[in-house]
This record gives C-alpha cells, structure tokens and sequence, in this order.
C-alpha cells in the first residue's frame, strides 16, 4: 500500500478528511483559549492538479471536483464552507487547479493565538512545504519521523488541540505502528483530540485498530470517547484504487456526530462511482 498525499490529492478521502478537520477546528475556535494543531505526517501542503502525480490517478475528479459541482443543502452548504472556503481561496479565478492538503486546510482555520506543527521527512515534499509556509509565525515544519514526533510533542503548552495522524502506509507494520504510537500518545495527552486515517481494505486490520483505539480511549480517567467513520465510494477489490477510507476520531467535539450525520447522506451520490457511495459512522466497542 502507498498513499502518499501528491497521487491522492483532492480524492474523495481527502474530502471526507478534511470535512472532518475542519468542522473540529471550527469548534475550537469557539472558545477564545488558544489551540495547536499537530500533523505527523504532513506532505507537500499544496498540490498541482495539473502534476504528473495528480493526473495519473485522476482522483481529484471525482473528489474535491464533484463536491464543487454538488448540489447542497442549505445546512450541508453552511458545514462545509469553512473547509471549500480554503479550496476556492486556491483557485481564485474558479478553475479547480490545485488542492490544499491538510496543512494549509489546518493553517486557514487558525487563528492569531493558535499555532500548527507540520512532521515531514520527505525531502522533496518538506521543501514544498516549507514553501508554502515560509515565513509564518504561527506554523512550523520539523524533519522529524512522524512516529517519533507523535509522544513527544504532546501534550502541547496549549493543551487544547488536535493530532493528525495521517501515515501513507508504506510499511505492512503500519496499522500496528499506528497503534503502539497513538497508546503511547494519548497516554501522555488524554484530553486532546485525535483524528486518525486510514485506508479501509482490510477488515481485520481496521477492526483491531478501531477496537485498540477505543479500548485505550475507554480506559482514560476520565474515560474519553471515539468515533468511528468509514466512507466507501464503491466496493473494494484487492488489486484496485482505493474505493474505501476510515478515520477514527478520539474525543470529538459533541456537535461532531450530529453534523456528520446531516453532512455524509449529501455526499453518497457526488462521491459515488458506478452508484451511490455509503458510509458507516458508529462508537466503536473496545
């Protein structure tokens, strides 16, 4: 498996994640104490749609460019602005030309008192993001192992926030990688929030995660809570693209679960391929 962020920009998984980003991130703001926002596996930050890259797969086509055509509701409209806002401020003249990953999805819902970390070890892609980030007082790139960085940088002086933890799954350990770092994490900084994607192509793989993850969260004093939510646009095969992704979402704002349910029902047809997507959003059992 590999999804790195540069072939998967702007794909349906992206959407969905960075729904997700952006509704936490709006609810911090509502509170005036000041946040962090911690990504361990940060990538590029901006991407070219135009890039061999992105035009191998396509995926954009039938993410981030649906979504700007769909029709919505007018609540549905509301939810998402925040996060198509970022992407629309990418593309001023109306073409759909680059996307912004989760970096600079999490730098345009900051605020002056909130600050951003970026892990990234990849040379070419920390450069970029650098880049793009040069010369911001609130945001920070770091070479550093994203697994490293995880216990280390918790919990933040803010102790408000959020980690994402979104590794490209290079390694066939990486589930279980996952889920020794965020144990080791969440033991340091059990009240921060902590959203974690992964690609949905093993049903074993992603139960015993889900399960893990819950089990810690459940364990906490006092205990936290997770949300699961997976998304499929079409049903799985071994050998194909990625048609299903999952996110795990460790004490989520408490307007979270409501708002997904009004937001995801609206995506089923745009994000669908061949028919209509579905998708699952549950509290996983420890």
């Amino acid at each position: 498996m590999n999804y790195r962020h540069a072939f998967h920009a702007g794909s349906f998984a992206d959407v969905i994640k960075h729904i997700v980003l952006a509704r936490i991130l709006t609810y911090l703001q509502d509170k005036p104490a000041a946040f962090r926002v911690i990504d361990t596996h940060a990538g590029a930050g901006l991407y070219d749609l135009d890039s061999d890259e992105a035009r191998r797969g396509g995926e954009w086509l039938t993410g981030i460019a649906r979504l700007l055509q769909a029709r919505l509701s007018n609540e549905t409209a509301a939810l998402t602005k925040p996060y198509l806002d970022i992407v629309r401020a990418f593309n001023p003249k109306g073409e759909l030309k680059a996307y912004p990953g989760s970096p600079l999805i999490a730098r345009g819902l900051l605020r002056p008192q909130d600050r951003f970390v970026a892990c990234e070890l990849e040379p070419k892609a920390r450069k970029a993001l650098i880049d793009v980030l040069r010369r911001d007082e609130q945001a920070r790139v770091v070479d550093l192992d994203g697994w490293m960085a995880l216990p280390a940088f918790v919990p933040p002086k803010e102790r408000r926030g959020l980690v994402l933890i979104d590794p490209p799954f290079e390694a066939k350990d990486e589930f279980e990688r996952l889920g020794g770092a965020f144990s080791a994490a969440f033991a340091k900084w059990p009240t921060g929030i902590y959203v974690i994607w992964y690609p949905a192509k093993n049903r074993r793989a992603t139960d015993t995660l889900a399960q893990t993850v819950a089990r810690l969260a459940a364990a906490a004093k006092p205990p936290g809570k997770c949300l699961r939510l997976e998304f499929s646009v079409a049903p799985q095969a071994d050998s194909a693209a990625l048609t299903s992704t999952g996110l795990l979402i460790v004490n989520p704002p408490y307007t979270l679960h409501g708002e997904l349910k009004t937001i995801l029902p609206e995506l089923e047809i745009p994000l669908g391929q061949g028919g209509a997507a579905r998708f699952r959003l549950e509290v996983p059992k420890p």
